[in-house]
C-alpha cells in the first residue's frame, strides 16, 4: 500500500518568518509564539516609522527593540541585515526605519571590530535615496552618538551626496530648517565632485557660499534652474503675481524649480485657483495627492482637475511614487470634492497590484479591535485597521469565493460584491473592541480552502488554543501582521502556517507561491 506517494500529496514548504517553537505572553495576557530575530527583526521593520507610540508599545521602547535587533543581527548576519535595510528603503518604502538602521548597523560593527560582510560604507549609501537624507543620517549619528562622525559613515554618505545633489534638490531640501545644509554636510564629508558630473564642482561651491556667506552667494551660470530661480527670488514682490499668473508662468516656475511649498511665501500673497493651476503642472503625483483639499478650497477648474485626475491615476506614476495603498484612502476621506473619488479609486487599484486571485474559497478576516485604531505616526489621521480594511476588501474583491468578515470582541461579515469599490466597502466596517481571533476563526471557517488574517496578532486569552487550532493542517493559514509586536498569535514558517508583514501589498506575492509548493525567501533573495 503506497503510503507517500500518494494523488493528495504536497511538498512540504516554508516561509521566512519563523517561530522558535517557545511561547510567552503577548500584550493581552494570552499566550503566543516567538519568532527568531531575523524574524522579529523584519516583522517590526516593515512597520515601524520610528519613535511613534503603537497601541501596546511606547515609541522609545519600540525604536529601543529595533535598534537592539539590527545591532545584534549587523554582527551575527551582516549579509542579510544589509539585504534588509537595502531593501525596506527601496521596495518596503520605509525611509527613516532604513537610514535609522543604516546608523546602527555600522556603530555596532565598529564596536565589534567586524570585517566580514559587506561594508560599512556601501550599506550607509545603499539607504539614502533622496538629497535630504544625508543630513537625516547625520542628524541621527549625531543626536545618538556624538559629534564624532567615523569615516565609514562620512565615506558612505559622501558616496550618496554626489549621486544626489543637484540644483532641483538644492532648492528643494538646503533650507534653513534644517540642523545640516548641503554646505555643512559637504564640509563634514569631505565630499569632491563626482568627475563625470563637470558641473558638480560649482553646485558644491555654490551650497557652501549659500551656507557660509549667504549675502555673496551667486549661482553658477552653468546651472539653468538655479540661474531662473534667482531671477524668480529678484522680482518685486508687486509683481510676482503677475508673472506666475500670467502667459508662461507655468513653464517660468517649472523651470525656476520653484515647489509649491515655497511659492506661497514667495508670493507674499494668497494660494487661490490661478496660481495653483500655475504650479500644478510641475508638482509630482503625491504633492498632487496631498493638495486634493487645497485645490477644491482654491476653486481650481474642472478642466485643471481633470488632468490632475488622470495624472494621480496613472499606473507608472502610481508604481513610481511607491506609495502605501492607505496614502490613496486618507486623501479620499479628505478631500471635499466627488470628482476624485474615482481617480482615487484607480490609484488606490494600482497601488495594490501584488494582491492575488485566489482560487477556491477563501476566509479573510479583518482586525478591528481597539489596538489597531492607534494612529500609524503622529503626522498622520491613518490607522491600522483601517489599513486592514484597505487589503482584506481588495483580496476579497479578487479571490474566486471569498468570505470576508471583520472582528474583534465579536464578529460579523461584511457584505461586498465583484466591481464593487473598495473605497465604498470600507464604510462597512466597524469599530469592535477586543481582539477575539479564535472566536473569529471558529466561528466563520467553514471547510474554506485558504484563511487569511490582516491583524497586529495580538489575540485576547482563550481556552481554546491558537488562532490555527480548529483549522486542519492541510489549510494554509496565512497572518499578515500589521504592526511588528515581538510575539505573534500562532506558529509560522511552515506547516501551511505563515506569518507576512507590512503595509504594502509586496507581502502577497508569497501566497501563491507557497501554494504552487515552492518555499518562500526574504524579499530581497526572491
Amino acid at each position: 500500500m503506497a503510503r507517500f506517494n500518494t494523488r493528495l500529496i504536497r511538498p512540504r514548504v516554508t516561509s521566512p518568518v519563523k517561530s522558535t517553537g517557545r511561547t510567552a505572553r503577548n500584550h493581552q495576557g494570552a499566550v503566543g509564539h516567538l519568532r527568531d530575530s531575523r524574524s522579529e527583526l523584519f516583522l517590526l521593520a516593515v512597520a515601524n516609522f520610528v519613535s511613534q507610540q503603537t497601541f501596546h508599545e511606547g515609541g522609545d521602547e519600540r525604536d529601543s527593540r529595533f535598534a537592539t535587533l539590527v545591532r545584534k543581527l549587523a554582527v551575527e548576519d551582516p549579509q542579510w541585515t544589509a539585504g534588509l535595510l537595502h531593501w525596506l528603503r527601496r521596495e518596503g518604502g520605509m525611509r527613516t526605519a532604513s537610514i535609522v538602521g543604516a546608523a546602527e548597523y555600522v556603530k555596532a560593527r565598529l564596536d565589534a571590530g567586524a570585517v566580514d560582510g559587506p561594508s560599512n560604507r556601501q550599506v550607509v549609501d545603499s539607504v539614502l535615496l533622496r538629497a535630504d537624507e544625508p543630513g537625516e543620517l547625520l542628524g541621527y549619528w549625531t543626536s545618538r552618538y556624538g559629534r564624532a562622525v567615523p569615516k565609514p559613515v562620512k565615506r558612505g554618505i559622501a558616496d550618496a551626496v554626489r549621486r544626489l545633489y543637484s540644483g532641483k534638490a538644492l532648492l528643494k531640501y538646503d533650507t534653513a530648517s534644517k540642523g545640516y545644509r548641503f554646505g555643512d554636510i559637504l564640509n563634514l564629508v569631505h565630499a569632491a565632485p563626482d568627475p563625470a558630473k563637470a558641473w558638480q564642482g560649482e553646485l558644491f561651491r555654490y551650497a557652501l557660499d549659500r551656507r557660509h556667506h549667504p549675502e555673496d552667494a551667486v549661482p553658477p551660470v552653468s546651472n539653468r534652474v538655479l540661474t531662473a530661480h534667482r531671477a524668480l527670488m529678484d522680482l518685486p514682490v508687486a509683481e510676482r503675481r503677475g508673472v506666475v499668473t500670467g502667459p508662461g508662468g507655468a513653464d517660468r516656475l517649472a523651470a525656476a524649480g520653484m515647489t509649491w511649498e515655497a511659492l506661497a511665501g514667495w508670493l507674499q500673497g494668497p494660494m487661490d485657483a490661478a496660481v495653483w493651476e500655475a504650479v500644478i503642472p510641475s508638482m509630482g503625483a503625491m504633492a498632487l495627492v496631498r493638495n486634493l483639499r487645497n485645490f477644491d478650497e482654491a476653486g481650481v477648474s474642472d478642466a485643471v482637475a481633470a488632468e490632475v485626475a488622470a495624472r494621480i491615476s496613472d499606473p507608472a506614476a502610481v508604481e513610481a511614487s511607491r506609495q502605501f495603498p492607505f496614502r490613496y484612502l486618507a486623501a479620499y476621506q479628505h478631500a471635499p470634492s466627488l470628482r476624485w473619488a474615482y481617480p482615487l479609486e484607480q490609484a488606490l487599484g494600482h497601488s495594490l497590484a501584488n494582491i492575488p486571485a485566489l482560487p477556491g474559497r477563501t476566509l479573510i478576516l479583518v482586525d478591528r479591535s481597539g489596538s489597531m485604531w492607534a494612529p500609524l505616526s503622529d503626522r498622520s489621521q491613518l490607522n491600522r485597521a483601517d489599513a486592514a480594511a484597505v487589503f482584506g476588501t481588495a483580496l476579497a474583491l479578487r479571490a474566486a469565493d471569498a468570505d470576508l468578515v471583520e472582528f474583534g470582541t465579536s464578529s460579523a461579515p461584511v457584505s461586498h460584491r465583484r466591481g464593487e469599490s473598495v473605497l465604498k466597502i470600507l464604510e462597512r466596517f466597524h469599530s469592535l473592541g477586543g481582539t477575539n481571533t479564535v472566536e473569529a476563526v471558529r466561528r466563520h471557517y467553514r471547510k474554506h480552502e485558504r484563511v487569511l488574517i490582516v491583524t497586529d496578532e495580538q489575540a485576547s486569552f482563550t481556552h481554546y488554543g491558537d488562532v490555527a487550532e480548529g483549522i486542519p493542517p492541510t489549510v494554509p493559514v496565512y497572518t499578515w501582521n500589521l504592526a511588528g509586536y515581538r510575539i505573534g498569535h500562532g506558529p509560522s514558517g511552515s506547516d501551511n502556517r505563515h506569518t507576512f508583514g507590512g503595509l504594502s501589498d509586496a507581502a502577497f506575492r508569497m501566497v501563491p507561491l507557497l501554494e504552487a509548493g515552492r518555499s518562500a525567501d526574504w524579499p530581497w533573495n526572491g
